[in-house]
């Protein structure tokens, strides 16, 4: 049974890679395409906020905060610092990520609902700096940044979501990685009880920060490259409380504890997302549908998806293994021997 549960999972995983990579060919047209880049990017987005929300349990509401920063971040560095597109997404990453420092060594001091309210803080100040600071971020008139390829839009889709596709797959090498490390472990029993790793000697503060700026990383670098995709950024949009709350739910929905659990959740909210945009317009009814739509999924998989479809396979296998075989008279007989020649033993 673990031998078919192995390759159950892995057959899942190579579906969804091949699904994933044949997407662009499959779309039917540019629109198509570009939402299916746009999921991309919210999958990257939802698996870097699980660095933080998988292995500690802290819930940040603040990531859409650093993903606007790895977005301004390289666009500034391209339009107005002259650095080549791709130099300047690595650099305007690796700027959140020393960033990140500070702000990490502050907001990892308290926990539960005040972590989630310091979070929600630094996307609030950081809307007001970069609405405010019109003469260098362009304020509400937005940001253009020059597009690195001279490309056709379904063409500059096409490359954009390949790359998007890479990072994701970079970041979940990573998750896998710290997942089955000693320092993963540690991580794993802050969530579970921080105060009796830290009694144990686990140096928890420190695992924390570095798990967070690690998460700052990747969520910039996903930010940066939304910048050199889309072309145009708008602080209210960047930094919105709504980013962070969708890559939570992206991430809870799927199974914060899964490596694929936010893939999962960015490929239903994403969708649904992009779905009810079309179908409502601008009006606020494709967030009530969407609430809904995660509310229906919370109370009837209130882990996630991937732990209820697992949790179904296992009562699967548990059946399978407990039915009763049938057995012929003989066979019955010689086992009553057996246990009755055992006894006088």
């Amino acid at each position: 049974m673990l031998n078919a549960s192995r390759a159950l999972k892995a057959g899942a995983i190579l579906l969804l890679a091949a699904g994933i990579l044949a997407f662009p060919s499959l779309a039917p047209n540019p629109y198509i395409l570009s939402v299916g880049v746009l999921v991309l990017n919210y999958a990257a987005l939802s698996t870097s906020w699980n660095f933080v929300g998988g292995f500690t349990g802290y819930i940040s509401l603040g990531h859409g905060a650093l993903a606007g920063l790895g977005a301004y971040g390289t666009g500034l560095l391209v339009a107005k610092g002259g650095l080549p597109p791709f130099l300047a997404l690595f650099a305007g990453a690796t700027l959140v990520a020393a960033l990140a420092v500070p702000i990490g060594f502050a907001a990892l001091r308290v926990r539960g609902a005040s972590f989630v309210i310091v979070s929600i803080s630094l996307v609030l100040i950081l809307l007001l700096i970069f609405q405010s600071w019109a003469s260098v971020t362009g304020g509400s008139r937005g940001l253009v940044v020059p597009r690195p390829f001279d490309l056709s839009r379904p063409e500059h889709h096409r490359v954009f979501y390949y790359l998007f596709a890479g990072l994701l797959a970079l970041a979940l090498l990573v998750w896998w990685l710290i997942d089955r490390s000693r320092f993963g472990l540690g991580l794993k029993s802050i969530r579970e009880d921080e105060d009796k790793a830290e009694a144990l000697g686990t140096a928890t503060y420190a695992y924390k920060l570095i798990v967070f700026v690690v998460s700052a990383f990747f969520t910039a670098l996903t930010g940066g490259l939304y910048a050199l995709w889309f072309g145009d950024l708008d602080p209210v949009f960047q930094f919105s409380i709504l980013t962070g709350s969708y890559l939570v739910l992206m991430a809870l929905l799927g199974g914060v504890r899964q490596l694929f659990g936010p893939v999962v959740g960015a490929i239903i909210v994403g969708t649904a997302l992009e779905y009810f945009k079309g179908a409502y317009g601008d009006t606020p009814l494709h967030l009530v549908a969407t609430g809904l739509l995660l509310a229906l999924v919370v109370l009837f998989m209130p882990d996630g998806v991937l732990p209820a479809v697992a949790d179904l396979f296992k009562r699967f296998d548990r059946t399978q293994s407990s039915s009763i075989r049938e057995v012929t008279a003989s066979e019955l007989r010689d086992e009553r021997l057996k246990k009755a020649e055992g006894a006088a033993r």
